[in-house]
């Protein structure tokens, strides 16, 4: 006997952006929990700039519902020390949240990882609800469906593809955050604009100044608009969990992620991302495939955004180029790159001319201004 049915799942996926979505004033928790238990993971960078958010999240939830608030180490160390992840496995499952139960993540993007793979885990999966504190993570990967931890200095080499039952945007939440994660976010922000919606791009390109001060009323929109964008993509693009050979929203991700691992993860993931970009941007023209003139303008913005394009890293081009075949393998099938083509645009290859991509590597490690 031989029999074949495509088995197919619903999921609900919501995002919500609020302010101060942490206190008694604001439903945004209470419309995705309702009377089921909840326990909290934050971030222990974000606890410690905004010391009040622990009580905050207690004083959240009523006592029948409070299963326990912990802290979670920030950072790329969550997801390269193992420990952690089995620490809030266990957690989770000492408290008895069951599939019922929610577990709510609120931290930067390796936090979201880490606690959302775990999540995943314990009874194959329970409730999720994620509150990013970074640009990054507001503009990105707390909207996305995939969790993971590092192994072996391969990024998110163990993980899953897990639903959020609920995403929350709180501009509030980025108040306090260094220079450097103020920044990451538009990393990502003009990636998903150069692929999707060159209008946003435009955007970003005028608002630099406001962006650069930090200006919170400047800045929601866009990372808003990014959000959407993941959002809208994750949600309608036919491909959520990856089953396909192409990753459009990771742009530039394919050095981003090998630059991380090069560094021992002391380069952070958007300026990773900003010199993935640089470089899939000049090679794109070298290619011919972006126009010089464009590829300038994205090189510009940025560099006006603060990121410093040229790591001592790109000098190993030879250890960099490893990336690609990681990047492929992650995936299966054949090596498929999103290249930039324009605003709003891309170009799709499949096999890479490494001379003129290394080539394009050594023009942005020279200095990106006069990459092109």
């Amino acid at each position: 006997m031989r029999k074949e049915q495509a088995v197919r799942a619903t999921f609900d996926h919501r995002l919500c952006v609020t302010r101060n979505a942490i206190s008694p004033g604001n439903a945004s928790l209470d419309r995705v929990i309702g009377d089921n238990r909840a326990i909290v993971f934050i971030d222990d960078h974000l606890a410690l700039a905004q010391p009040r958010l622990q009580n905050d999240t207690r004083n959240m939830l009523s006592a029948d519902r409070h299963a326990g608030t912990h802290l979670v180490p920030g950072g790329e160390r969550c997801k390269t020390d193992v420990t952690v992840f089995f620490d809030i496995a266990r957690r989770i499952a000492d408290a008895g949240i069951d599939r019922h139960s929610h577990v709510i993540a609120i931290g930067g993007g390796a936090v979201l990882d880490v606690v959302g793979f775990a999540a995943a885990t314990v009874h194959r999966g329970v409730r999720l609800v994620r509150l990013g504190s970074t640009t990054l993570a507001q503009a990105d990967s707390a909207v996305g469906v995939k969790n993971g931890i590092n192994l072996d200095g391969v990024k998110n080499m163990l993980g899953s593809f897990a639903v959020p039952v609920a995403v929350i945007n709180d501009a509030e939440l980025l108040t306090t955050l260094s220079d450097t994660d103020w920044r990451g976010g538009f990393a990502e922000a003009v990636k998903v604009a150069l692929i999707k919606d060159a209008a946003l791009f435009n955007r970003i390109e005028h608002g630099i100044d406001a962006l650069n001060a930090r200006d919170l009323a400047a800045a929601e929109p866009i990372i808003t608009r990014s959000a959407e964008l993941h959002f809208d993509h994750i949600t309608s693009g036919g491909d959520p969990f990856e089953q396909g050979s192409a990753r459009p929203l990771d742009m530039g991700h394919w050095s981003a992620h090998r630059l991380e691992a090069m560094t021992s993860f002391q380069l952070r993931h958007g300026d990773a991302v900003a010199i993935g970009l640089a470089i899939d941007t000049v090679y794109a023209a070298r290619l011919g495939v972006l126009r010089d003139d464009d590829a300038r303008r994205i090189i510009g913005c940025l560099c006006d955004l603060g990121f410093d394009l040229s790591h001592p890293a790109l000098e190993d081009t030879g250890g960099l180029l490893v990336g690609l075949e990681q990047f492929r393998e992650h995936l299966g099938g054949p090596l498929t790159l999103i290249l930039p083509a324009g605003f709003g645009a891309t170009a799709t290859v499949h096999t890479v001319d490494e001379k003129l991509l290394i080539d394009a590597v050594r023009r942005i490690a020279d200095g990106a201004l006069s990459a092109v």
